[in-house]
């Protein structure tokens, strides 16, 4: 496999290349992660990994570990089918969430994405206040974010769905409603999907990212069960992350449905998604302005003359609360795991 043609660069080659050490390592591509086991996509062969126990002792947070999408340098047992992972080069880009239950940490959805397709379905299921989430995390992992409506051969009044999807994305942020049974619209994703390019699919469960999938990869990879008539919604399949290498050369990653949604580290996605507060934000009377009641608001004069919604003021508020408490309950993490680490590292050396 011609590893440029599966999202390679020069400049990561050449960071692969000043990390040779040893003959004996080979470059490669995490294709699927299954319980901190990988599959990898090398130049010759397609190699089940796990990291080094150096690796794994070194690891300070799940995001050291890697994940789907992720460079990897790896000593290969070929004859095996094999290889241990002994380090991830810098990502370009990662789309992250907090980790479901009651925990500050990170889960790395897909690392080294040129673009993100949100996927939402054109029912009534449509949530702007979710695309608001996912376009916070989409600004916040380097990728470029694009809207992606499907479903739209269900969808009688798609222009009033486009248009309650465009009061909340800012900064030229790409709208396509699409049809994967009826191939509606697919062409105005061909841009996107060029050789070498990563997308990655993200949405809730049921919105039609497998049949999306299918459709683009030309063949029926994903299962896909019936919509069910009582609301609408597909049941969604797709049970892992994994890349998916269409015939023009482009890398898709297929992610299973997300029920829920939690911010990680997104301040400046923040600022991106809210970019029209912001702005009113640096016109108001006082610079520490919360925008409840204070005099001279811009912001609430905004909302008095309809030309911004309150229930989008509340979104930010409620936004940016969730963040300030991800942002305090990590840095306690963070410092709970600092000191399991050294504990650690004490104990191995009085063991010599």
């Amino acid at each position: 496999m011609n590893l440029f043609s599966i999202g390679l660069t020069e400049i990561m080659k050449t960071e692969f290349d000043n990390l040779m050490t040893e003959e004996s390592l080979i470059f490669g591509r995490v294709a699927l992660e299954h319980k901190r086991m990988y599959r990898v996509w090398t130049e010759h062969h397609e190699l089940l990994c796990e990291v080094s126990g150096k690796f794994s002792f070194q690891a300070f947070s799940r995001e050291d570990f890697p994940a789907v999408g992720d460079w990897v340098a790896l000593k290969p047992r070929i004859e095996e089918g094999k290889g241990t992972i002994l380090k991830v080069l810098p990502r370009k880009s990662k789309f992250s969430r907090k980790q479901a239950g009651n925990t500050a940490e990170e889960q790395i959805v897909a690392a080294n994405v040129d673009t993100v397709f949100l996927v939402n379905s054109l029912n009534e299921d449509l949530n702007v206040r979710r695309i608001e989430r996912y376009l916070l995390l989409a600004w916040e992992s380097g990728a470029n974010p694009v809207i992606v409506l499907s479903k739209a051969d269900l969808c009688s009044n798609i222009e009033e769905k486009k248009a309650e999807v465009e009061s909340v994305s800012f900064g030229g942020v790409p709208i396509i409603p699409i049809s994967a049974e009826t191939n509606e619209g697919l062409e105005k994703l061909a841009p996107y999907l060029q050789p070498g390019k990563t997308i990655a699919l993200l949405g809730s469960s049921g919105v039609g990212k497998s049949t999306l999938t299918n459709r683009l990869l030309g063949e029926e990879k994903q299962l896909v069960n019936d919509i069910r008539m009582s609301d609408d919604k597909g049941r969604h399949t797709t049970t892992h992350r994994e890349l998916v290498l269409l015939p023009n050369g482009c890398i898709l990653i297929d992610t299973p449905g997300m029920r829920e949604l939690q911010l990680w580290n997104s301040s400046e996605g923040l600022s991106e998604t809210f970019s029209d507060i912001e702005q009113l934000a640096s016109q108001c009377k006082f610079k520490d302005c919360s925008h409840r009641n204070e005099p001279g608001c811009a912001v609430e004069t905004a909302i008095e003359s309809g030309l911004l919604t309150a229930e989008r003021l509340v979104s930010y508020h409620k936004l940016q609360k969730e963040l300030a408490f991800i942002e305090r309950k990590a840095d306690k993490r963070a410092q709970s795991e600092e000191r399991k680490r050294w504990k650690k590292v004490h104990k191995q050396r009085k063991s010599f």
